[in-house]
């Protein structure tokens, strides 16, 4: 063979590879923003432990979300973990639009995720448990101590809900709040834990850990 041919060999060779490479679909992975500060956690489920926060408007790269769930595997501010996807958003026509809402239209990979002896199972929430409301801003509040050791002295049913508690979440109208005398905000205990509410908005203003 001339080196000529060998050239016209090698070149289409190169080339087809070439578009053979872009027909391929890309790594699996959308760019997303933290719609409000999150607890990035170990595995999909509020059982396991947390990792970090990430805060509101960080970006993202998230691999997937698992089938038939609404936890999401992202990597964001140098920590990677799974996260709840109603507190993650995707651009559409410039618009923020949360990536539950839109996981069949943007074709949201799944991934999927393999438990271990040491980490628990992630709690699986019954078909009547709460889902929380949209999250907005809200006043970062720094609660006495008086507060915490009246509701400790009036334990009340926790409530269940499906999604991450986080502050700023709003929630539902039938969720019943307990009043804190003479405090601003009243209570509720979410997944076993007290949380703080505006009685205003209804929004989570403080989480206790």
């Amino acid at each position: 063979m001339t080196s000529w041919l060998k050239f016209l060999k090698w070149t289409w060779l190169g080339l087809g590879t070439a578009l053979s490479a872009l027909a391929l679909p890309a790594q699996a992975q959308m760019a997303t923003t933290t719609a409000s500060d999150i607890v990035v956690r170990s595995g999909p489920g509020q059982d396991y432990p947390e990792i970090g926060l990430a805060t509101r408007g960080s970006p993202a790269m998230m691999d997937g979300c698992l089938e038939g769930s609404n936890w999401c595997r992202i990597e964001v501010n140098g920590m990677r973990g799974w996260v709840f996807a109603e507190y993650l958003t995707v651009r559409h026509n410039g618009t923020p639009v949360v990536v539950e809402d839109y996981r069949t239209r943007y074709d949201v990979p799944a991934v999927t995720y393999e438990t271990t002896a040491s980490v628990p199972p992630a709690a699986v929430p019954g078909p009547g448990d709460i889902m929380l409301g949209p999250v907005g801003e809200v006043n970062v509040i720094d609660p006495p101590d008086t507060v915490i050791s009246y509701i400790e002295q009036h334990p009340t049913d926790p409530i269940r809900v499906r999604n991450e508690v986080v502050v700023g979440a709003t929630l539902p109208p039938d969720v019943i709040i307990r009043e804190v005398p003479d405090y601003d905000y009243d209570y509720v205990v979410v997944n076993d834990r007290p949380v703080l509410v505006d009685p205003g908005t209804r929004r989570i203003v403080h989480i206790y850990e």
